[in-house]
C-alpha cells in the first residue's frame, strides 16, 4: 500500500459513527419530494430515515452526522438532537441545488475525525446485512441486476476491490454494483479529505466521491474489502417505480417503527413544524408511530 498516513489502528474496532448524505432535492421522486426530503418518504409506512435509524440503533451506533439541504428543516424537526440512542449533528449544504455528493462529503471534513459509516439517504435494506460493515475500509456490493444502474466494481483474487467503473461502462459477471454504503478508517478519511480539498478548490463541485475512491484504488492507497449484500434484501430508491418495487421486498418490516426517541411533532401556537402534514405522532396507547393528516399522495 502507498501513501498511508500514520494513524492509530482501528481495524478491529467497530465503527460507531455514521454519516448520512441527505442534501439532494430527490427530483426524480416528485411529487413526494416537493415538500419533504427523500429520506422522509415512507416505504410501507416507515420512512427511509426511520429504517436507517432502526438499523443503526440495532448495531449500537453512538453518533449520526447528517448533511442536509433540500427541506433540511424537516429532518431537524423530525429527529431533533438525539434518536435511536445516538447524538445527532447536522451540516447544512448551502449549494445543494447545484452540487453532488462530493461536495456533501467535503462539508463533513471538519466534523468527523473518527472511523465512520458513509451512507446515502435513498437506500432501504435488511439491517442484518449491516453487521459485516461495522469494521473500517469495507464496501457494500451486490450482484448486478437489470434494475440497477450507476457505479460498479471488480474484485481481485485477494478479495479486495480491484477497480471502480462508471455507470456507462459495459458490465459482465465479474462486475458488482456498489450499494452506496462504505466504512472508512481514519487513514482512508485523511487521504480522502486531502483529495476532496483539491477537487473543491478546483471548483469541481458537481462530481461524485466514487471518482476519488476509484483513483485511490488504482493508485494502491485504498484497500477496500467487499461485503456482499443480497440483491433481494436492499433497494436504491430514485423514482416512483423504485419506491413501488421496494415496497414489495419481503425482508423489509411493514409495521410502524418503534423508535421511542423520535420527538412528538405537534402544531403549536406560533410554530409550524417543517414536516409538512406528515406527522409521525407517537400514540399514547402503543409503542409506535402513526401517520396523521397525510396528503392523499402518501396514502
Amino acid at each position: 500500500m502507498k501513501n498511508r498516513t500514520s494513524f492509530p489502528s482501528f481495524k478491529n474496532e467497530k465503527v460507531r459513527t455514521a454519516l448520512l448524505l441527505a442534501a439532494g432535492t430527490g427530483s426524480r421522486l416528485a411529487p413526494f419530494t416537493d415538500a419533504m426530503p427523500k429520506c422522509l418518504v415512507p416505504v410501507n409506512e416507515i420512512s427511509i430515515l426511520e429504517r436507517l435509524i432502526d438499523s443503526l440503533k440495532e448495531h449500537n451506533f453512538k453518533r449520526l452526522v447528517i448533511v442536509v439541504g433540500h427541506q433540511g428543516g424537516c429532518i431537524r424537526d423530525f429527529l431533533g438532537t438525539r434518536a435511536g440512542g445516538m447524538k445527532i449533528d447536522y451540516i447544512t449544504s448551502p449549494l445543494y441545488k447545484t452540487t453532488n455528493n462530493i461536495y456533501s462529503l467535503w462539508l463533513a471534513r471538519k466534523v468527523i475525525d473518527e472511523p465512520f459509516l458513509l451512507i446515502e439517504s435513498d437506500i432501504v435494506f435488511d439491517s442484518q446485512m449491516l453487521k459485516e460493515m461495522l469494521y473500517p475500509d469495507r464496501i457494500a456490493v451486490a450482484k448486478v441486476h437489470p434494475w440497477m444502474d450507476g457505479t460498479t466494481v471488480t474484485i481481485n483474487n485477494r478479495r479486495k476491490i480491484e477497480a471502480f467503473y462508471g455507470g456507462a461502462h459495459k458490465r459482465d459477471d465479474k462486475h458488482y454494483k456498489t450499494v452506496n454504503i462504505y466504512s472508512l478508517s481514519s487513514e482512508t478519511w485523511q487521504l480522502m479529505k486531502e483529495r476532496l480539498d483539491v477537487q473543491i478548490s478546483a471548483n469541481m463541485l458537481n462530481g461524485y466521491y466514487e471518482s476519488i475512491f476509484a483513483d485511490m484504488v488504482n493508485e494502491g492507497c485504498l484497500d477496500f474489502s467487499p461485503v456482499f449484500f443480497d440483491s433481494a434484501r436492499w433497494y436504491e430508491i430514485d423514482n416512483i417505480s423504485d419506491l413501488r418495487a421496494a415496497e414489495q421486498m419481503r425482508t423489509l418490516p411493514h409495521h410502524p417503527s418503534a423508535i421511542a426517541a423520535f420527538p412528538v411533532l405537534k402544531k403549536q401556537k406560533g410554530h409550524t413544524p417543517h414536516v409538512p402534514y406528515v406527522l409521525y405522532n407517537r400514540r399514547k396507547d402503543i409503542n409506535s408511530f402513526s401517520r396523521e393528516a397525510a396528503p392523499k399522495m402518501l396514502s
